[in-house]
């Protein structure tokens, strides 16, 4: 596994994780977005990990303003972040991606691709309104989950420690997911989604599940 920098096509630099042995099958993991992403990081490493045993290169590049990126988060949009990702997908000469939840809104379209247990942008918007909404209550100012999305639509907001611009949110509420090439969904693992969990967790078990999965629907 190698972990290094690459140049972004909006400025500066972004971290790729990648196993790259210049193979002929070349993947490009786009990562479930926002607190699953946090929660998936172990687990989609894991899976790349295994496909790296079988043959596969495959690529992880932060989305400008998550993980170790620099970049504001609140100057980020669904727009943006699939050029990025189409500019990734140039960068390492991939051939197929693999989207993880959310992560299917923004797949820029291009390639083959495999979606894993896809949710739309709205639902990830959803999640975040009602742990703020929660929050808020807890600290004596309860607001609605709904008045969250009004407000955030309409000049952005902090959503469960998020800074989501108004572009950002009102893309989201509308993207929908390129139609995969092919599609994995959370039952066919067996188990229940780790991103239901509470905090960050891994499954070897699923995790080599998906990567067969993977592996059978590239072939």
């Amino acid at each position: 596994m190698l972990t290094g920098l690459w140049p972004s096509p909006v400025g500066g630099e972004e971290l790729l994780l990648s196993f790259d042995e210049g193979r002929q099958r070349r993947l490009v993991v786009i990562p479930a977005l926002f607190d699953e992403g946090n929660k998936l990081r172990h687990f989609t490493v894991e899976v790349m990990r295994r496909l790296h045993t079988t043959g596969i290169d495959s690529f992880l590049p932060d989305l400008p303003g998550t993980n170790e990126s620099l970049a504001p988060l609140v100057e980020q949009t669904v727009t943006g972040w699939r050029q990025y990702l189409s500019a990734a997908v140039d960068h390492s000469r991939a051939t197929h991606m693999l989207a993880i939840r959310a992560g299917a809104v923004i797949d820029p379209g291009h390639l083959p691709s495999v979606h894993y247990a896809a949710a739309s942008g709205a639902s990830q918007l959803r999640t975040l309104a009602r742990a703020q909404a929660i929050a808020e209550k807890e600290a004596g100012a309860p607001v609605s989950r709904e008045d969250l999305l009004v407000q955030a639509e309409a000049q952005g907001a902090t959503l469960a420690g998020h800074d989501l611009g108004a572009q950002m949110v009102r893309e989201l509420l509308e993207a929908e997911a390129p139609i995969p090439t092919s599609s994995v969904a959370q039952g066919d693992l067996g188990s229940g989604g780790l991103w239901l969990r509470a905090e960050p967790a891994h499954d070897p078990g699923q995790a080599d599940r998906l990567a067969a999965m993977v592996l059978e629907r590239l072939a």
